[in-house]
């Protein structure tokens, strides 16, 4: 068959010089750096995991596309910046993402389509969802070169706008619009959680059985480690208190404000006032009080933040049940850390595309989220192990998708292997090495 040359696309010249592109420029990807995200996968088995938790209901003589080989394909999509189905439509042809799938690269036979995926997303069960779910918990757990003294599990939630029909959508008063309403659970920056719920429940639904089954995963590996629950004030519920008290399970959670508790405040919040007015510097001071709610089973220890600025006065509170650590310390260097987990679900919602539940089922959405929570495990696993001590150890997802995965490459094909010739002009050739070095020493110590 003829084949014909497309003629140059020419651009302003460069002096004397002309400038001008084709689209001959071989095998080519701008995804170099996700070979990097395999090898993470590849020794701490995540796919292989979550793959083994669906049920595949196709005839085997009729399978083109294994579900590992889907989810695969999937997971580094999201992981690479690709959110939506359709860009499958060319990734599929993609001679890395085949590499990445652990499939060779083969023109004639490209990974899943966008509508294969889609039925994937479809066919999935609630006994699968839930054994994915476990599957993070147990990367978590394998994470730990050495059993931890403590653990702070970090509830949040968090609002997942819906723009169609989906089920589940419901419109929330707080956020004013209709949303989803998932539940996430960090410990630091790993992932334990990631919970997809309609938003016309109370904020705290759930939270009691799921730290139950944490809690009891996590003290069957590590019986002595020390387990404190932190979060805003939608889930302080007395009944969660009781449980964690007879289950010697520490908190720290917001208390929303309340007639009672600012009478209990009043005499701080003067003496603040008084001290504001005196210095026309902010004030901070902390306390404690003894307090119960109509109906709450008993009084428990609320920390008072009485704080004057010069907007006005700023009164908060926290119950707890640590009793060795002064008010200061239990508001200042405990509860006040947990807003870094505003900054992981960012990184789930808005690199990791977490919130692009647009299928109308309510398990597909949920199985979406769980795809997005296994491209963070990915990328975290790498900047937590390969970029330790490197410039990109503090930085996000979105940032290191930008400074680590997105690099050209030519792809060369043969028999015996696959190269990547990554960009000459690549400005962390140095860097790029170090974390391949660096990740497959600590992920091998990790897994062995």
């Amino acid at each position: 068959m003829t084949e014909c040359n497309r003629q140059p696309l020419r651009f302003s010249s460069l002096g004397r010089q002309q400038v001008q592109a084709d689209f001959a420029g071989g095998t080519l990807t701008s995804d170099g750096g996700g070979r990097l995200l395999r090898e993470v996968d590849r020794r701490c088995g995540l796919i292989d995991a979550l793959a083994a938790c669906l049920t595949d209901p196709r005839g085997p003589r009729r399978i083109t596309h294994e579900l590992r080989t889907m989810l695969a394909q999937r997971i580094h999509g999201l992981a690479l910046g690709y959110e939506d189905l359709n860009d499958h439509t060319t990734l599929r042809t993609d001679p890395l993402f085949a590499v990445l799938a652990d499939q060779p690269p083969d023109s004639e036979q490209p990974l899943a389509s966008a509508p294969t995926l889609c039925r994937l997303e479809n066919h999935v069960t609630r006994t699968s969802l839930a054994r994915m779910a476990g599957v993070l918990v147990e990367q978590f757990i394998a994470s730990f070169d050495q059993p931890p003294e403590e653990l702070i599990l970090d509830f949040d939630a968090t609002d997942d706008p819906v723009h169609g029909q989906q089920e589940g959508r419901f419109f929330h008063g707080y956020y004013e619009h209709y949303c989803f309403l998932p539940l996430y659970v960090f410990c630091g920056s790993r992932l334990l959680v990631a919970y997809l719920r309609p938003s016309h429940i109370d904020g705290s639904l759930h939270t009691r059985p799921i730290l139950k089954l944490l809690v009891r995963r996590l003290r069957q590996t590590w019986p002595a480690v020390r387990i404190i629950l932190r979060g805003d004030s939608g889930f302080c519920r007395w009944k969660l208190l009781r449980w964690c008290e007879q289950n010697h399970v520490f908190y720290v959670l917001g208390l929303a404000r309340n007639p009672v508790l600012e009478r209990l405040a009043e005499p701080f919040m003067a003496a603040a006032k008084t001290q504001f007015e005196a210095t026309s510097q902010k004030v901070r001071n902390f306390h404690e009080v003894g307090y119960a709610a109509g109906t709450w089973d008993r009084e428990r220890r609320v920390i008072v933040k009485a704080e004057h600025l010069p907007d006005g006065p700023n009164a908060r509170f926290v119950v707890t049940n640590l009793s060795e650590l002064t008010p200061a310390q239990v508001y200042d260097e405990l509860y006040v850390a947990r807003g870094d987990m505003e900054n992981r679900i960012k990184e789930q919602q808005l690199a990791l595309f977490a919130d692009r539940t647009s299928c109308h089922a309510f398990l597909a959405n949920q199985f979406r989220v769980l795809l997005s929570a296994a491209a963070y495990v990915l990328v975290e696993t790498l900047r937590r192990t390969g970029l330790s001590g490197t410039e990109l150890e503090p930085a996000q997802a979105g940032t290191i998708r930008l400074k680590l995965f997105k690099v050209a490459a030519r792809v060369v094909i043969s028999v015996r292997r696959v190269i990547l010739h990554l960009s000459s002009a690549y400005p962390r050739a140095d860097l790029f090495a170090r974390v391949l070095a660096g990740c497959d020493h600590a992920l091998w110590r990790t897994v062995r």
